[in-house]
């Protein structure tokens, strides 16, 4: 928004001091941080009053039976919204808003923040525990994975810049083309590169790390294109559905959410910047994705929230974040991936959540097989998802909380040294 105002301002009264600076994607970038910080650190407080003030609480916890939620009894929930404020905020001043990707984030951020909202609501204020049916919420984040496949598959803004020779390597005809020729002089002479819509992503430590869903179609490619919504859909679903119910279950002690959404938000934000850049993107072999520099800029903003939220959300809680948070959380950080083109990476980057959310599906599992086979059932864990293992075991939270962040941060150095790793 402040961008548009600035080219206006130029456009009706000429060049004025500062107003380049709003061209760096850094600059804004950075500028997003410290609006979001101011945000989460001013209105958060105020926000944390209300909801105490109001009797907004979480207290379910205690049937827990883990050491030390008594203490935080009262503690005020819901403050999910603090993060969701933080990040709409600064990314509606600071980012350009035709932007596809921007559009698609604002509406992933909204679209969630709503399913939490309503899933929070019920909890606190209609007395249901089970909050908001699971069926809705599936069926809310299937819609969103439809709305995100679809915009990846027929949007001709989302593209992949590539050079011509490689476009053919890759399959790509001139009815993939969606922009002019692009001549670029390089010391071996002009290349040429144009855009192209296709579904090629990133694919981890192979070589060619590149891979085009369609090709995984039977049949010629045509046809893999042709039919390629039954496959890539469902997939999109998917990883939206398992990243976001994963976050949510992640969000289980004071600041373990919190901190690795940060943590997967910076990496994101990196991997946002070389896609964007051409010459990072091809000393990298990743796919150029013009247009996602903007992305940044967002995930500067899911940055800031997170840091912000902490200061509240860290050890002891002053606010939990309730559904309202963990799953737009979940959202934002599927969307984010795969709008990236780096949706494969997951497993790694989000390995914490991976492992909190397999957690629960192995202990599940084996309770029931055990049950049914010895006619009572048995626990891998003392308690899942994981995190709750450890408190189990007597482990104090804030150790738990940052060594799963120690681990987050080499998973996501992991994840960025994979760009190299063939």
């Amino acid at each position: 928004m402040l961008i548009n105002l600035v080219d206006w301002l130029q456009a009706n009264f000429g060049h004025f001091k500062g107003a380049g600076l709003f061209q760096y994607i850094t600059f804004r970038a950075g500028v997003a941080i410290i609006i979001s910080l101011l945000i989460s650190l001013v209105l958060g407080g105020r926000i944390i009053k209300y909801l105490r003030k109001q009797q907004i609480s979480d207290d379910n916890r205690e049937e827990l039976g883990l050491a030390g939620l008594a203490a935080k009894k009262g503690t005020p929930t819901m403050g999910g919204v603090i993060i969701i404020l933080a990040i709409l905020i600064p990314c509606l001043l600071m980012s350009k808003l035709d932007n596809i990707y921007i559009i698609i984030m604002v509406m992933t951020t909204s679209w969630m923040a709503i399913i939490g909202f309503v899933d929070d609501y019920i909890k606190v204020f209609k007395k249901n525990k089970a909050g908001l049916s699971g069926r809705y919420k599936i069926i809310g984040q299937v819609v969103l994975g439809v709305i995100i496949a679809t915009a990846m598959m027929f949007n001709r803004d989302i593209k992949v810049r590539v050079e011509t020779n490689s476009a053919r390597e890759l399959g790509l005809t001139e009815a993939d083309r969606v922009s002019s020729f692009i001549y670029i002089e390089d010391r071996d002479g002009a290349i040429e590169k144009a855009d192209y819509k296709t579904n090629v992503t990133n694919v981890p430590f192979l070589k060619n790390n590149h891979l085009d869903y369609a090709w995984l179609m039977p049949g010629d490619v045509e046809t893999g294109k042709k039919w390629l919504w039954l496959l890539y859909i469902p997939f999109i679903i998917i990883v939206v559905t398992a990243v976001s119910n994963a976050a949510n279950l992640t969000d289980g002690i004071d600041g373990l959410a919190t901190g690795v959404s940060g943590i997967i938000g910076a990496t994101l934000g990196i991997l946002a910047y070389v896609s964007s850049n051409a010459i990072a993107a091809n000393y990298l072999n990743i796919l150029h994705l013009p247009g996602t520099e903007e992305l940044v800029v967002f995930s500067a903003c899911l940055v800031g929230a997170c840091i912000g939220f902490l200061w509240y959300n860290a050890f002891p809680a002053q606010v939990f974040m309730g559904d309202t948070g963990s799953l737009t959380l979940g959202g934002i950080i599927a969307a984010l991936a795969i709008l990236l083109r780096k949706e494969l990476l997951i497993p790694v980057l989000c390995g914490i959540f991976v492992v909190e959310n397999l957690s629960v599906v192995l202990q599940v599992a084996y309770f029931k097989y055990t049950k049914k086979r010895y006619g009572e059932g048995r626990r891998i864990f003392l308690m899942s998802p994981l995190h709750h293992h450890y408190q189990k075991k007597g482990m104090h939270e804030v150790k738990i909380v940052t060594r799963f962040w120690i681990i987050g941060i080499l998973l996501a150095v992991m994840t960025i040294i994979t760009l190299k790793i063939r």
